[in-house]
């Protein structure tokens, strides 16, 4: 699928895809054929260059640097994936309710994204996250909650005038069902714009839950995140920069290669 795609794609499109595909199997790899331990430490190996047994060579508690790596983005890869396909089918239903039923369903509706958009996305995820601290089901939680207004309103703005449009009432009265008639004349309007909403959906997710790694209040020690990983070896960089630099970089290709695979709206 992905491959017959591929043509369509622009240059920097393709660059994104194959960035994001690149750490994808990296971290799927690790998972299935590097047999270490994340969390496992050897004091004694501390601060270890890179070698044949341990290719990225060990942090300040001597934890492999490669194993924590590919978990680490496993981690973020499962978040993105969770919160984008959560974010994107409610504010895609959300969306098509409102522009369909109108009237009261449709005040409530932006009513309720009105309320959600007065508080800041990050602010809302460190509320979530101080709730629960530590928690992976409250950051996927938070994080879904501040993405699924943007699908809201952009499908709901994009379909509005498609249901009220000859076409789909020429369906309509033909009695063909809704599901048909989403199918037909909705989905593929708005299908493009979904998925430049999704893929910056997954970078957002991402760099936020990198966010309040930086700050003690995301995911806890010992679990391998970027964003605690950075924290964590910001200590150490004059002593080992090669260490900080691993998650920051990992951290930077996964966010631009999500960036990159969105900007063009028709896939």
């Amino acid at each position: 699928m992905i491959i017959k795609r591929m043509p369509t794609l622009q240059p920097a499109q393709q660059l994104g895809l194959a960035l994001v595909l690149m750490l994808l199997i990296f971290a799927l790899g690790e998972g299935a054929f590097y047999a270490a331990d994340p969390n496992t430490q050897q004091l004694a190996k501390a601060f270890s260059p890179p070698s044949t047994a341990m290719p990225l060579g060990a942090d300040q508690f001597g934890r492999d640097m490669f194993a924590r790596l590919g978990a680490a983005l496993r981690l973020s890869f499962l978040l993105s994936a969770l919160c984008v396909a959560t974010s994107a089918i409610t504010g895609v239903a959300a969306g098509i309710c409102a522009a369909w039923a109108g009237g009261v369903v449709e005040k409530v509706l932006n009513f309720v994204v009105n309320t959600i958009l007065a508080l800041p996305g990050l602010v809302l995820v460190l509320l979530f996250a101080a709730i629960v601290p530590g928690s992976f089901i409250m950051l996927y939680l938070a994080i879904s909650l501040t993405l699924w207004v943007e699908y809201f309103r952009l499908v709901r703005a994009t379909a509005k005038p498609l249901i009220n449009g000859p076409q789909l009432q020429s369906s309509m009265l033909l009695s063909f069902g809704r599901w048909y008639c989403f199918r037909r004349h909705i989905w593929p309007a708005i299908a493009p714009d979904v998925c430049t909403l999704a893929a910056f959906g997954a970078a957002t997710s991402i760099i936020t839950m990198a966010s309040v790694g930086f700050v003690y209040v995301g995911l806890q020690p010992p679990t391998a995140e970027l964003g605690l990983m950075i924290v964590e070896l910001f200590s150490y960089y004059s002593d080992a920069p090669w260490l900080l630099a691993q998650p920051l970089i990992a951290l930077f290709l996964m966010v631009l290669g999500f960036h990159l695979l969105a900007g063009k709206k028709t896939l």
